[in-house]
């Protein structure tokens, strides 16, 4: 099993940054993708970012050039640094990859900007 752990979430103002974090753990040989994707309050979940094995990086439109994903192998852990943030990034966001197959999803953390 791959347990994944997100942290970072908060409340923050128009312009104001936020680094979230995602630790894994468990059977994660093997991993070929990991991503953060959000979901705002009545809407679908929408992908934001990923990065695969190879350290290729690929952004939604919505966040490119403020977001930036990036990962470290030794630590197994995900980030997603935000800057700029504005009010509808408010949402849910949760940690996600892809290992042997199979997907696998964190338990989200809360982004709220202020306006």
């Amino acid at each position: 099993q791959v347990q994944l752990v997100e942290s970072g979430g908060g409340l923050v103002q128009d312009g104001g940054s936020l680094r979230l974090s995602c630790a894994a753990s468990g059977s994660i040989v093997g991993i070929t993708v990991m991503g953060w994707y959000r979901q705002a309050p009545g809407k679908q979940r929408e992908w934001v970012a990923l990065v695969t094995s190879g350290g290729t990086t690929n952004y939604g439109d919505s966040v490119k050039g403020r977001f930036t994903i990036s990962r470290d192998n030794a630590k197994n852990t995900l980030y997603l640094q935000m800057n700029s943030l504005r009010p509808e990034d408010t949402a849910v966001y949760y940690c996600n990859l892809i290992v042997r197959g199979a997907r696998y999803w964190g338990q989200g953390t809360q982004v709220t900007v202020s306006s």
